[in-house]
């Protein structure tokens, strides 16, 4: 692993301590229960509109952004203010106070459009550094060390609950954030404008979206990475409203998932090149199709626990392969403006599923039916990906 592609993993490090903190374990449970109150469904709700405005946002800014990037040759320096923008906010939470919830709201908005956003640059310096044959296995590494990240900030957290130092997490967060970052803006390549003019915002996506094979994948793709992002989204919610972990038992449960998902990336990197993303892809849907029965009918923590190490096999895999899967569709020179459509269509997955899941979570006064409801995105995903015909690089056959 060259200097480059680890700078390159290691800012998977250093966000997911954003990723496993402040959007999956502790902040969502903190915000919900304690700022809004969730007894009515009213703390499911608001967090699912900070995630879906949050979301909205940033699909719709991508592709754009992602064109100025590569044109301008901005890439590093758009993803350095996002990553900024990012830690700002969350250092800022430790303001939050119970019944604060619209002063939360805005700046988990503005966190997560920093963090979210800022994926849009990092993922496009993937074809940059790594060449087409390895590039599944490099996107898995990157995947699998940030996991790591996430169980290392997990436990600095784990910590400073057990002192009674809970607004002490969200600055530690920021701060793991921007050390661990450091290393990609000192070693990633430098970016080189284009000197071409750059083509209006509609003739670069629809020039994109003409290629019918990349137009499946991207349909495919916004389905089932809806499914994942709510998730990801309630996954600690569930478990800490309707089984009723505690604190220290989520940090426990998503330490578990982190593990069983580095373990996952790990193991099916150099499948991804061999057999194909594609493959992986379609296995990881099953998977988590299965994963969303069982979550849906489960009552004791013990069965969570268990279902939730099975969903982490493919939590690394899913991404880290549809990552690498889009990537084969990207002719050199574009690497941003196509990872901004990609990032459009990911984001955009974002927001109908946290809606969702919230809508039927306050209507039923439950959220199995939510959970259920999740299965649809990964089948319907998983139908449609079927018909898509990959290739070599570059070469659709």
């Amino acid at each position: 692993m060259n200097k480059r592609i680890f700078s390159w993993c290691l800012f998977d490090f250093a966000n997911s301590s954003y990723s496993a903190v402040i959007a999956a374990v502790i902040f969502p449970v903190y915000y919900t229960n304690v700022v809004v109150g969730n007894d009515a469904g009213q703390g499911d709700l608001w967090w699912g509109r900070a995630i879906s405005l949050s979301m909205a946002i940033v699909a719709l800014t991508s592709p754009i952004l992602g064109r100025l990037a590569d044109y301008s040759g901005l890439r590093k320096k758009l993803l350095g203010l996002y990553t900024l923008i990012c830690a700002l906010a969350v250092a800022s939470l430790s303001l939050i106070e119970k019944g604060m919830f619209p002063e939360g709201f805005v700046l988990i908005v503005i966190a997560n459009i920093g963090m979210e956003g800022g994926l849009v640059f990092y993922n496009s310096f993937l074809p940059v550094i790594a060449s087409p044959s390895v590039q599944g296995r490099v996107s898995a590494w990157g995947f699998a060390i940030g996991y790591a990240g996430s169980i290392l900030s997990l436990i600095f957290a784990l910590l400073l609950i057990k002192q009674n130092l809970l607004n002490y997490v969200w600055p530690m967060v920021s701060a793991f954030f921007i050390i661990f970052a450091l290393p990609s803006f000192l070693l990633l390549p430098t970016d080189e404008r284009i000197k071409r003019n750059m083509p209006p915002i509609l003739y670069s996506f629809k020039k994109i979206l003409k290629e019918r094979e990349v137009r499946k994948f991207l349909l495919s793709y916004l389905i089932y990475e809806d499914g994942v992002n709510t998730v990801i989204v309630f996954s600690s919610i569930f478990a800490a409203t309707t089984l009723k972990f505690s604190s220290e038992e989520l940090i426990i449960l998503y330490l578990l998932v982190q593990v069983t998902a580095l373990s996952g990336a790990f193991g099916f990197a150099k499948a991804i090149d061999t057999a194909g993303p594609k493959k992986v892809v379609m296995l990881s849907l099953v998977l988590w199709t299965a994963v969303s029965f069982g979550a849906a009918f489960v009552h004791q923590k013990t069965a969570f626990m268990i279902i939730a190490a099975i969903a982490g096999i493919g939590l690394g895999t899913v991404q880290a392969a549809s990552r690498a899967l889009y990537s084969r569709f990207i002719p050199e020179g574009h690497e941003a403006e196509y990872f901004g459509v990609y990032s459009l269509v990911g984001k955009s997955s974002a927001v109908a599923g946290p809606l969702v899941f919230g809508v039927l979570s306050s209507l039923f006064g439950s959220q199995r039916p939510a959970v259920l409801a999740i299965a649809l995105f990964f089948v319907s995903g998983l139908l449609i990906l079927n018909r898509v015909k990959t290739g070599s690089p570059n070469k659709i056959i």
